[in-house]
């Protein structure tokens, strides 16, 4: 097993867009852009398959129901021609509060509505006509003057990623998809995550090796470890109390899932009911420590070799830092660990 590392693309600024060039010749392997109420993802990666030469651009992740699946499909091939064959189509459903709040999209069948997006995706990139009759999308529209067509410039592959947490979803990537975003994850309780994408790959015919498993982490050198983990942790409050409705929340779902469920419970309550700080405090300390890159040199390869040993194969790594030059300075140290530890 071989670990990578991808990091960030930040936001669309250009001089933090222009810094993963310099990333790219330290040798970061992918760029992930997120969406979610600010910029786009797509954009920012249209900008680096300009800059860039060698590093993966992949979309971490683009909203389910903001696009037409067809749509969809069209930015894939445009951004692989683009690049040259280097992007990657990061994919999920996003929660009830942004598609709904945001998107004005209904926020149901979310399962159904992925497996029929790559379906889709996957007709219009081979050339066929585009002919689909689903339970959420009908292509064309039945009673209407829409015509089965063919894209004239189609034929690319296009690698399809799901972020994923829940049972269902997660066989759903195994399946279905090349690749797996993971959130979330502490290496520590892994099957909670890999076991249902081992069992939907199976069912396709796959192996989970066959599936390339990236997951979050945020890094941070340092020597005061607790300090720093009750901090990360405290940091989860807001993804625990906020990122979704007290009834739809798969962030809470994934730490329940791995044995926090009476922890997260807690911080929610404490949050909604308006103690941000008591929230923070409620955190395990474990959350922080075990879903990032914490520590000193020793400490942190220790961690990268838990992710290796449990088959993650690419960390999607947050870096913090005053400046441009000290985010590099901490990239650079951590890929020289990562390769220490890949050279075992």
């Amino acid at each position: 097993m071989t670990l990578k590392i991808g990091i960030m693309a930040g936001n669309a600024d250009p001089a933090a867009l222009d810094a993963v060039r310099d990333a790219e010749r330290l040798g970061v392997d992918s760029v992930w852009a997120p969406e979610a109420w600010m910029y786009d993802a797509l954009t920012p990666l249209a900008y680096l398959a300009a800059i860039t030469e060698r590093v993966r651009l992949a979309t971490g992740i683009v909203q389910l129901g903001a696009r037409s699946p067809a749509m969809l499909a069209m930015s894939a091939l445009s951004m692989q021609k683009m690049s040259d064959g280097r992007f990657i189509l990061g994919i999920g459903t996003s929660g009830p509060q942004v598609m709904e709040g945001w998107h004005g999209v209904r926020f149901d069948q979310p399962v159904t509505r992925t497996s029929e997006t790559i379906d889709i995706i996957h007709q219009v990139a081979s050339g066929d006509r585009l002919s689909y009759d689903g339970k959420v999308h009908t292509l064309p529209l039945p009673d209407s003057q829409g015509r089965s067509i063919r894209s004239p410039v189609a034929g690319a592959d296009i690698p399809v990623y799901i972020a994923s947490m829940g049972p269902a979803n997660l066989r759903l990537t195994g399946a279905k998809s090349q690749g797996w975003i993971g959130t979330a994850f502490m290496p520590e309780s892994a099957d909670a995550f890999l076991d249902p994408i081992s069992e939907g790959a199976e069912s396709a015919g796959k192996t989970l090796s066959d599936i390339e498993l990236t997951v979050a982490a945020g890094l941070e050198f340092t020597d005061d470890i607790e300090e720093a983990g009750r901090r990360h942790a405290a940091g989860y409050a807001f993804t625990i109390g906020a990122m979704g409705s007290s009834s739809t929340n798969f962030y809470n779902r994934a730490f329940e899932n791995q044995g926090f469920a009476e922890g997260v419970a807690e911080v929610q309550r404490l949050w909604e009911a308006g103690d941000k700080e008591a929230a923070g405090a409620a955190v395990p300390i474990e959350i922080g420590l075990h879903t990032n890159l914490v520590g000193d040199d020793a400490a942190i390869t220790e961690r990268l070799r838990k992710y290796r040993d449990v088959g993650v194969d690419t960390l999607r790594v947050g870096i913090s830092g005053d400046t441009a030059s000290d985010r590099l300075d901490q990239l650079a140290r951590l890929i020289d660990l990562v390769n220490n530890v890949n050279a075992e």
